[in-house]
């Protein structure tokens, strides 16, 4: 699907875009990819690094490492030239329409002895239909992408309301694992991936069972100009 995108000074985005939809799973989620989304993505690297990055994390787990607020003309430029192919990709009504977006700039730090349990393995981040993640790379493959994930004893892919309880019943009993997740985990199995590409964004609800993938925990780096440098959105439509 192609179509054209709105333009900004700051940070243009490409004069006409082509979102690729692939379908993963039994539950036959759509997992959109946008390559070359930015006419200029160095620009966004070079806003990250002035950025205010902080931990993310804590306690009981959260993002592993560190974030900052992304510059808002650029999401909402990004909200405004992706919401036609996020409502085509995923069949929602045609009226629907952007009721709230959050934006960061992040980048993985955590080195895998210093994560705690929520963080060695898939999650999701809402039960929400409604909800989609929107991930912009701005680093290379050298560090990984995105996988997407069955849990084994239930068969659960995407966590909806009505699976949370027998979900989170199932995965008190098993354990955490070790260090970051990877494609071969015990307690669950890969049913598709995206390999990150500088100025690649991937799009799928958030309540689909996913994970970053670092294949080298040592290349990670708080440099957003040398490290797993992503601008993370969420997005909820209406």
């Amino acid at each position: 699907m192609a179509y054209r995108a709105v333009m900004t000074a700051r940070f243009p985005l490409s004069p006409t875009l082509r979102a690729t939809t692939r379908i993963v799973g039994r539950d036959r989620e759509p997992v959109v990819t946008i390559d070359g989304l930015s006419r200029d993505p160095a620009a966004l690297v070079d806003e990250a690094a002035v950025a205010a990055f902080a931990p993310a994390h804590g306690p009981a787990g959260g993002y592993p490492g560190l974030r900052a607020p992304a510059p808002l003309d650029y999401v909402g430029d990004v909200v405004r030239a992706l919401t036609p192919a996020i409502v085509a990709a995923f069949a929602l009504p045609t009226g629907a329409r952007p009721r709230h977006a959050e934006c960061s700039f992040s980048l993985v730090t955590l080195p895998p002895h210093d994560l705690v349990p929520a963080q060695r393995a898939p999650h999701v981040d809402t039960t929400d239909a409604h909800q989609f993640a929107l991930l912009h790379y701005l680093c290379d493959a050298r560090f990984g992408g995105t996988a997407f994930f069955r849990h084994r004893a239930t068969g659960f892919e995407a966590i909806t309301p009505d699976r949370l309880a027998a979900y989170d019943a199932a995965r008190a009993a098993e354990p955490a694992g070790q260090g970051y997740a990877t494609c071969d985990h015990a307690a669950f199995e890969t049913i598709g991936a995206v390999d990150a590409a500088f100025d690649r964004l991937v799009v799928y609800r958030s309540r689909l069972l996913h994970s970053g993938v670092i294949p080298d925990p040592g290349a990670l780096d708080a440099d957003p100009r040398t490290g797993r440098l992503t601008a993370n959105i969420f997005l909820t439509l209406a």
